[in-house]
């Protein structure tokens, strides 16, 4: 059964700052129509701060729509002609006040491919060094210094409720924290709509 659904009418609703918002018509395999309702974002970043071998950088902040405070890894959506690692460091920088050494990608995913064209890019960064903040003029933000495997039972006990912070611990606990990372970095990409190939399988397979 063939399941592309091919687009019929473009309809953009709103540009805003962050979002575009679009109600499409679409073909659908059948030659029906139906409405698609969903967001254009210009893709983002994610980075797990090591401090050292066993302590990570969270950042704590309010988060309007859910009406709570959030423990997040630090995060943010790519600036015009920005490159990924360009937007990790100013990240990284502008949150929690380090500089990293070295950065590596390590995850790309889909949050919601439902109603969003969003790609989050997930890296580890290391070496960090102390740098001025620079948070955008209305963001309040905390940094915190916690070790990763409290982290970890944060998600599972709940009070870690994102899913950038939450898939990004969960797969450095599956996988290993710092040894596998030099093998399967350099081989990962998000191209045609195909993740990062380095799977825990993968993992295994290299470390023999």
């Amino acid at each position: 059964m063939k399941f592309i659904e091919k687009p019929y009418r473009k309809n953009k609703l709103y540009k805003g700052k962050a979002l575009d918002f679009f109600v499409d018509t679409v073909l659908l395999p059948d030659g029906n129509k139906a409405k698609r309702e969903f967001t254009h974002h210009p893709n983002a970043v994610a980075v797990v701060p090591f401090v050292d071998e066993n302590n990570i950088v969270l950042v704590r902040q309010y988060r309007y729509p859910v009406r709570k405070i959030t423990y997040e890894i630090p995060a943010g959506k790519l600036d015009r002609k920005e490159g990924l690692t360009d937007c990790v460091r100013r990240e990284l920088a502008e949150e929690t006040g380090f500089a990293a050494g070295s950065v590596k990608r390590f995850i790309s995913y889909w949050p919601t491919p439902a109603f969003s064209t969003e790609v989050v890019h997930i890296y580890i960064a290391r070496d960090l060094t102390p740098v001025e903040t620079k948070p955008d003029k209305d963001e309040f933000i905390d940094r915190i210094i916690i070790p990763f495997d409290t982290a970890v039972e944060w998600v599972r006990s709940g009070k870690i409720m994102d899913s950038k912070t939450i898939i990004s611990l969960l797969y450095i606990k599956l996988t290993g924290v710092i040894s596998p990372f030099s093998q399967c970095l350099p081989q990962l990409s998000f191209q045609k709509g195909r993740c990062c190939p380095c799977s825990p399988t993968r993992l295994r397979q290299q470390r023999g």
